[in-house]
């Protein structure tokens, strides 16, 4: 089975490329600036499976720069997945929980409305929109802060921070589920094969358990590193950012563990897991 990945150096990429045998295609081959190429990819390579693991990920800078993003986080998707409906290819693709506003404190499900609240969020969403009206057989995969051992996170960041300060504040008010990207990467590629067997596919939540805020995020980071830094609980309002970022990430993963067999990601055992590769 020939899978093809948009995306190759970061997080999701490269954790694709170490549990499966891949065609990742990086910017060069690639650039998702252009939906036109994105097209192109799909018809050249024939795929049996297509995974989009490429984005805009830069939520403050997508503020000043949204045609960019939307081109990268909406029209490029789209046209994936139009040309995987052409060919009959299930497509795979990642979205966020920045599709929702973070009201509230339960969980988000599938079911609920969505009221993006920043530039990032929106241009998500307008992928999801395009995915699902491409008509083919397609599934979305909304997750929330993740991580690995490589590029640019919030496990890596304080590493970094803790190497030249023993106190850091952290927001305290905004509680999600941070999400190992080899979980991630492991649940797609069991949703691909699942679709390619027959299954229809959908939209579906993945997010870390138990729910945590990033300041207790940063404690368990910290503590597992054996860094000794203290960490103090600031609000939102004490961070502002371009952004708006929600207070409630949470996100309810019943579906896909109903649909595929595939139970919410354990955070905590993702971290040590992260914490060992970065320290070897």
């Amino acid at each position: 089975m020939t899978i093809l990945i948009f995306g190759r150096t970061g997080q999701l990429a490269c954790e694709l490329q170490r549990q499966a045998e891949v065609t990742a295609l990086g910017r060069d081959a690639a650039d998702l600036t252009d939906p036109e190429a994105c097209m192109a990819a799909i018809e050249t390579h024939k795929p049996a499976l297509v995974l989009n693991a490429a984005a805009w990920t830069a939520v403050d800078a997508a503020e000043h720069h949204e045609a960019e993003a939307r081109r990268v986080n909406a029209d490029a998707p789209g046209a994936m997945a139009r040309a995987c409906a052409r060919r009959g290819i299930p497509f795979c693709h990642v979205s966020t929980d920045y599709v929702f506003d973070g009201s509230g404190t339960a969980p988000w499900r599938e079911t609920d409305p969505v009221a993006p609240q920043n530039a990032y969020g929106r241009t998500k969403r307008a992928g999801e929109e395009q995915v699902m009206a491409a008509g083919g057989q397609w599934a979305i995969l909304r997750t929330s802060w993740v991580f690995s051992a490589y590029g640019a996170n919030f496990v890596r960041t304080m590493l970094r921070l803790s190497e030249s300060r023993d106190h850091l504040t952290v927001v305290a008010d905004q509680i999600g589920g941070p999400t190992p990207a080899a979980d991630i990467a492991a649940a797609l590629l069991t949703m691909g094969r699942a679709m390619q067997a027959g299954h229809p596919g959908g939209l579906y939540h993945f997010g870390g358990q138990p729910p945590v805020s990033w300041a207790d995020f940063a404690r368990a980071i910290l503590a597992g590193a054996g860094r000794d830094v203290t960490v103090e609980d600031i609000p939102t309002s004490a961070y502002p950012t371009p952004a708006a970022r929600p207070l409630n990430s949470r996100l309810d993963c019943a579906g896909i563990e109903t649909d595929f067999g595939i139970p919410p990601p354990d955070w905590k055992a993702g971290l040590t897991a992260v914490l060992k590769e970065i320290a070897s």
